[in-house]
């Protein structure tokens, strides 16, 4: 499956009104939230879905005016046309996949979970059930469009370089194969596939799978990651040559500030895919 088979299109109907299920208020989830509140909610409706914490529901309940939801099969009957996922990998099984299948549209964050072949089948098999849409966001990387027209033409390499500091990596498989902290130079510390990259980093699997997707599969895209001391950003580089010629791109993402884990640029595409989504029905 490839990006292109698994892009959205906008729905040009505005008599449509859009029920908006946002899957997962960490950072992501409630950036998207605070970003609807200031579009306003006279021609969409939203809520949430997030695990069944004690205390939680009363504070979201309180702090956005909404809905919360903790399990799909009750959310159903309050119909949603559109989930954005921004709850990690396991959310795009244990909940994207039945919402598709009930044909409801979705919008995935959590790319790196397609990493597993079978799970692409799944998505695309309950898609097709439910006549449902599927969009992938970009995340913090970009050139995906271009390196995704190149393929057309073929490609001889394509290498994800993923740069970022010392205590990015802490949590990681580099922790118990390095003293991370005590690193004084740029050290690799992955060199290999991107299939392998996204089972050993999960949580640097959205970009490289979002490269793989777009350019030549997970088995044959290069990844290389590396721990620097000397930078307090995540850096991305794409790098891939083909019958189009040579393509570069480098990005230097700051930190969302209320998950430095992760790129802004990340949270920015999200809240993107989600104005497209809307846009016959908001002006900005």
């Amino acid at each position: 499956m490839t990006v292109r088979e698994l892009a959205a299109v906008p729905l040009e109907s505005a008599e449509v009104r859009e029920r908006i299920l946002i899957i997962g208020m960490g950072a992501m989830g409630k950036r998207v939230a605070t970003a609807l509140q200031t579009l306003g909610t006279a021609n969409f409706d939203w809520c949430c879905l997030v695990p069944d914490a004690a205390g939680e529901s009363d504070l979201l309940k309180q702090t956005y005016g909404v809905e919360v939801f903790h399990d799909v099969d009750t959310l159903v009957a309050w119909r949603p046309t559109l989930a954005v996922e921004c709850a990690g990998h396991a959310a795009v099984h244990e909940a994207v996949v039945p919402l598709l299948e009930r044909g409801v549209d979705a919008i995935v964050v959590s790319v790196g979970a397609l990493a597993s072949s079978s799970l692409r089948e799944e998505i695309a098999a309950a898609a097709k059930a439910g006549g449902a849409r599927v969009t992938l966001v970009s995340g913090a990387i970009g050139g995906i469009d271009a390196l995704h027209a190149a393929r057309t033409g073929g490609l001889d390499f394509v290498r994800y370089t993923g740069r970022k500091p010392l205590h990015a990596w802490l949590g990681s498989p580099a922790e118990s194969q390095f003293d991370l902290l005590a690193i004084d130079r740029p050290t690799v510390i992955f060199e290999g596939s991107a299939g392998e990259s996204a089972r050993l980093y999960p949580k640097n699997a959205n970009v490289t799978a979002a490269v793989a997707l777009a350019g030549i599969g997970f088995d044959k895209t290069t990844v290389v990651l590396t721990a620097d001391p000397g930078i307090d950003r995540n850096i991305h580089e794409v790098e891939a040559q083909g019958a189009f010629g040579h393509l570069f791109i480098r990005l230097e993402n700051n930190p969302l500030p209320d998950n430095p884990r992760t790129s802004w640029l990340a949270a920015m595409s999200i809240e993107e895919a989600v104005f497209r989504r809307l846009e016959h029905l908001i002006q900005r």
